[in-house]
């Protein structure tokens, strides 16, 4: 089984960092055969989507459609194929995601996704391009909002629900809102990351392995 963990903080080595390195050691430490890979997108060459759909139009029955940029995503869309447990690390910035994991989670969409759902009258939504299901979790860091008031400046929770799950077939299984860093210090919360690891890895993956091409009936 094979953990993938992306980092969407630009400054390495701080409390982002740290939380997703302590939950990939949980996730380890409950499933000691795990192959863990953990990804720093600061570290690499992504470009933004430039919304020309290419991705999104391309009819294919593969679990992926060949994004038109040339850059390092092109790596790390094959450490996603290969996934089937997910680590989502990121800064609240004003709100929201970095633009680092935005720019992920912006060519991850289409990519893995066909446009072939229904919300309500909407059609064309996205659904997973693969059957083959994952589990993620999902840290985010806030520097001085405490947890009580998560909900005054958490937008990235939802978003990054709802892309692994509609893009990547995952399901969201916990996350860990790290809130008021300043004060408390990043020790405070990394039992929380271990065990939010531990949980992620504890349960295996239906199909886990197994081959990932087929659209979702």
């Amino acid at each position: 089984m094979n953990l993938l963990a992306i980092m969407g903080s630009p400054r390495k080595g701080k409390a982002t960092d740290t939380l997703v390195d302590r939950a990939v050691e949980g996730a380890v430490h409950s499933n000691p055969g795990l192959s863990a890979q953990k990804v720093i997108l600061a570290d690499h060459d992504l470009r933004y989507c430039t919304n020309c759909l290419a991705c999104r139009d391309r009819q294919t029955d593969e679990p992926f459609s060949r994004c038109s940029i040339r850059d390092d995503m092109d790596r790390i869309f094959e450490e996603v194929l290969r996934s089937d447990l997910l680590i989502l690390g990121t800064p609240l910035h004003m709100g929201y995601v970095t633009s680092l994991m935005m720019v992920f989670l912006e060519r991850v969409c289409w990519t893995f996704a066909k446009p072939e759902g229904k919300v309500l009258t909407i059609s064309a939504c996205p659904i997973p391009r693969s059957e083959k299901k994952r589990r993620s979790v999902t840290i985010l860091t806030n520097g001085i909002i405490p947890p009580i008031y998560r909900k005054l400046c958490d937008g990235a929770a939802p978003l990054i629900k709802g892309t692994v799950r509609d893009s990547l077939n995952a399901k969201t299984v916990g996350d860990l809102y790290a809130g008021n860093i300043e004060a408390r210090g990043v020790e405070h919360y990394l039992d929380k990351a271990f065990n939010l690891g531990r949980k992620l890895a504890a349960v295996q993956v239906p199909g886990a392995g197994a081959g990932s091409k087929g659209a979702r009936a």
